[in-house]
């Protein structure tokens, strides 16, 4: 048994792109196909330098390392890449999608990077056999995101890995087995994002002619819209001992071709969107539009097998758009009625197309700025703590939130750590949970004018405790006073011992004189007030300490006590 291919490309530009970012091989030996990262810049120049990179390698591949050929071949395109965005800084940040099939007799070596996708059909079971290397898959992946869900995301084709300019490439390599009556598809996303898997399996089960399906795949993508370049390799394996005959011929398509290869046979398809896009392709001419059958017959017989036929290893089509055209010009006035024509039919397609992503992009709009209203946080405003309604961000210069409530915190009275997240602003999940965050910034900051009015207090009481003289001993009594004489008698002479008896001291009156004459300024030094009676003696009345009328402020409770509030 000898295993070979029988294969067919196809690709087009679609309804709403102005050029091809695809390219596509298919040979004998590889089959290859690249899609141009849209939004990036030359995606069609990064998709060409994938292909052309990869091209030499179909050739005798027997005894190779297969997969270490196409990581080399991998490697070496990152590298060509870098190099011309290093010469041409307008093309810094291109990139490319990359699948590919490298084959060796039944073995088939799989590279594949980014969105474009294989499959593979055998038995009658259908397969995906690359993984997308997109955000979409990712959720897919952890389970935060159903495949049914993913089909329709908008964020589908955002890609994560993919063959660029300005980052090491990582490929997924494998190593495949082939069986004799197996179909295997490559194709870009402008196929797989718009027709479901279910679709394409029919298709491919129904049509077992290459030149057909690979055709009616085309003419799905186009009757979805056709939002992107269309690019299909559709091969199936062959055993040649049994007579079949396998395709020799090289065939590449799409950017790697300058664009020469776009189809000239109509597509098999009655749809407005389809003829709209024959048309202002000038696939079709005034003829054909009114539906010819014998030209449609005829080209449905000729027209794929004819541009497979003369396929060659440089461009891969031969037949030249410009044919069309130039008829078109010699029909004089026919012609011009048939540009004006496809004009007229192409605006309403284009018109509707855009009203619908404009009502897609709208509704997702505002079902985002609805779950947006559904948050809160607080923050400043002149100085003040605020809560607002939605997210902090801005979208086209438009903010995302309205202020709700405003309070009479200023920021500059709340303790300094709580102000940076303020500042920063603290999310809540409900209008509830922003009132409890403002409740406890308004406790903090009762709580810090509280202490600082306490110290303030502290701060204003005389400090006379520590100066003043010691007071009497007895309650409402003077002090004993004594002069100089009476106190060194009272000295020298001995205390009479507890049992003794009290008799009369002869120094009496003149103690009791001296106490009532005290020397000037020692009663007064003493701190002690003049006797009942002898009050017109004394030299001044003592003066009392000054009392604060200012009551000491109190802490509130759920306050923790500060070294200011104990005072």
């Amino acid at each position: 048994m000898s295993i070979a291919l029988r294969y067919r490309v196809r690709s087009d530009i679609g309804l709403l792109r102005d050029g091809n970012e695809d390219s596509a091989y298919a040979g004998p030996h590889l089959l290859a196909i690249a899609d141009g990262m849209g939004g990036h810049a030359a995606g069609e120049v990064a998709s060409a330098v994938a292909i052309a990179t990869l091209a030499p390698l179909d050739g005798d591949t027997t005894g190779i390392d297969m997969l270490q050929a196409l990581a080399d071949a991998i490697e070496k395109a990152n590298a060509e890449l870098r190099n011309i965005s290093i010469a041409d800084p307008a093309t810094e940040g291109m990139g490319t999608t990359l699948t590919a099939l490298l084959w060796s007799g039944d073995e088939i070596a799989l590279c594949h990077i980014g969105d474009s996708r294989g499959y593979l059909l055998r038995d009658g079971e259908f397969q995906q056999i690359t993984h997308d290397h997109t955000l979409v898959q990712s959720l897919v992946d952890e389970g935060r995101l159903t495949p049914e869900a993913a089909a329709s995301h908008p964020q589908r084709s955002l890609v994560m890995r993919a063959l660029q300019s300005s980052v090491p490439a990582e490929p997924d390599l494998a190593i495949l087995k082939a069986n004799v009556g197996d179909r295997y598809l490559l194709c870009s996303d402008g196929l797989s994002d718009v027709v479901s898997d279910e679709t394409v399996h029919k298709t491919l089960m129904q049509l077992t002619d290459l030149d057909e399906a690979v055709g009616q795949l085309i003419d799905l993508a186009i009757r979805s819209g056709g939002p992107d370049n269309i690019t299909c390799v559709l091969a199936d394996v062959i055993d040649t001992d049994a007579g079949a005959e396998p395709t020799t011929d090289v065939i590449v398509v799409g950017a790697l071709t300058g664009g020469t290869d776009q189809p000239i046979a109509p597509m098999r398809s009655d749809s407005p969107a389809a003829r709209a896009h024959l048309l202002t392709t000038g696939q079709i001419g005034p003829d054909e539009r009114t539906g010819a059958g014998d030209g449609d017959a005829k080209d449905h017989e000729t027209g794929q097998d004819g541009a497979a036929a003369e396929t060659n290893s440089d461009i891969g089509t031969t037949q030249d758009p410009g044919t069309v055209s130039e008829t078109s010009d010699e029909d004089g006035g026919d012609g011009a009625a048939a540009v004006s024509s496809a004009g007229r039919r192409r605006w309403p397609i284009v018109s509707v197309t855009l009203l619908v992503l404009f009502a897609v992009v709208a509704a997702g709009g505002i079902y985002a700025w609805r779950i947006t209203q559904d948050e809160y946080y607080v923050g400043t405003s002149n100085g003040k703590v605020v809560v607002y309604r939605g997210v902090n961000e801005a979208v086209a210069g438009i903010r995302l939130s309205s202020m709700v409530e405003r309070t009479n915190i200023p920021i500059t009275a709340v303790p300094s750590g709580e102000a940076g997240q303020i500042r920063n602003t603290i999310p809540a999940t409900s209008l509830r949970k922003a009132h409890q965050i403002v409740s406890r910034i308004r406790r903090d900051y009762a709580c810090t004018v509280a202490q600082t009015a306490i110290s303030k207090w502290v701060a204003s009481q005389p400090k006379a405790a520590g100066h003043s003289q010691p007071k009497a001993a007895g309650r409402g009594q003077p002090p004993a006073q004594f002069g100089k004489t009476t106190a060194r008698r009272m000295s020298a002479k001995p205390r009479p011992s507890a049992h003794a008896k009290p008799s009369a001291r002869p120094d009496a009156q003149p103690r009791a004189k001296a106490s009532s004459s005290p020397a000037p300024g020692h009663a007064a030094g003493q701190g002690g007030a003049s006797p009942p009676g002898h009050g017109k003696h004394a030299s001044s009345k003592p003066t009392k300490p000054p009392t604060s009328q200012q009551h000491k402020p109190v802490l509130p409770r759920y306050c923790a006590a500060s070294v200011g509030g104990t005072g």
